[in-house]
């Protein structure tokens, strides 16, 4: 029931950002020919209930603008944006596995394991301000961490593994991955988030999850052409520029160099050269030396 009601929300963001602006006389038109509708309308007090769901779950407003008309809300931050979008492809894959219907069985999708079991206890702990207990096995670890007290204050998915960021004994800032949890509870013991804190301080000006105090720097990386129309289409990180050239294209970023953006770089091969900083430079260079002593 709670997936469908999920499935619902995501139908209705979707279809106003599809139109922009949605009359309720012409959401219901949409509605009934769904099939989330059993031939009737949506009711007021029900498309309601799902205004607030929506609001509380995805933090997506959906506002009614003096003519009657429904739109989407948007404060122009980089996170809403990224919601926005992840809500557009999820409400585009239910969709499109809807309609497959008995054909669904052709359909390919990569496994999430780490929010099939607990990112709903932690999106509930973050919503209601309570603490965590977990064990975590690390990569690094011999033996699992058990009993990690922890307040989850962010959640952020990369490369189909959730990760969640906050203080660990309420002290530590820490990031956790989820697919590495092995046992998890509510505790019960409210938190409060620390006023000032947010995801974008943390998160804005790095590649992937991992952290760092190291300065932001001017990240420059010239590209093939082929690699150039990869990373229009799917860019590296959101302060992404772009320089045109006849034969190749040069990326700008503002980003703090971390274990993502290196490992990023280096999968990118021969299509790609950094040009600036030398930190950067001397760095791949390291690693390209460890892959090649591999062989010898």
């Amino acid at each position: 029931m709670a997936k469908d009601k999920i499935a619902r929300y995501l139908w209705i963001v979707d279809t106003i950002l599809k139109y922009k602006k949605l009359s309720k006389a012409r959401l219901n038109e949409l509605w009934i020919n769904s099939s989330f509708s059993d031939g009737n309308p949506l009711a007021d007090r029900t498309f309601y209930k799902y205004r607030r769901g929506i609001e509380e779950t995805f933090g997506i407003e959906i506002v009614c603008d003096p003519d009657g008309s429904y739109r989407i809300e948007s404060n122009g931050s980089i996170s809403a944006k990224q919601l926005t979008d992840m809500t557009l492809n999820s409400s585009a894959a239910i969709s499109t596995i809807q309609k497959l219907g008995t054909y669904s069985d052709r359909i390919v999708m990569e496994d999430i394991p780490s929010a099939r079991e607990y990112l709903p206890m932690v999106a509930e702990a973050m919503h209601d301000g309570i603490n965590i207990v977990f064990t975590y096995s690390g990569f690094s670890r011999t033996r699992p961490e058990v009993g990690i007290l922890f307040s989850p204050y962010f959640l952020k998915l990369y490369k189909q593994r959730w990760y969640m960021f906050g203080a660990k004994d309420g002290r530590t800032l820490r990031t956790y991955a989820l697919d590495r949890v092995t046992e998890m509870e509510l505790t019960g013991e409210k938190f409060v988030m620390p006023l000032g804190i947010n995801i974008n301080k943390y998160f804005g000006n790095i590649v992937g999850v991992t952290t760092s105090k190291a300065p932001i720097r001017e990240v420059i990386i010239q590209t093939t052409t082929t690699r150039a129309k990869y990373l229009r289409a799917l860019p590296l990180h959101h302060t992404q520029e772009e320089e045109i050239h006849d034969f190749y294209s040069i990326f700008k970023y503002r980003l703090k160099i971390n274990y993502e953006l290196i490992s990023e770089l280096m999968a990118m091969g021969p299509d790609v050269t950094v040009i600036a900083p030398r930190e950067l430079q001397m760095m791949l260079l390291n690693r390209l030396k460890e892959t090649l002593d591999n062989y010898k």
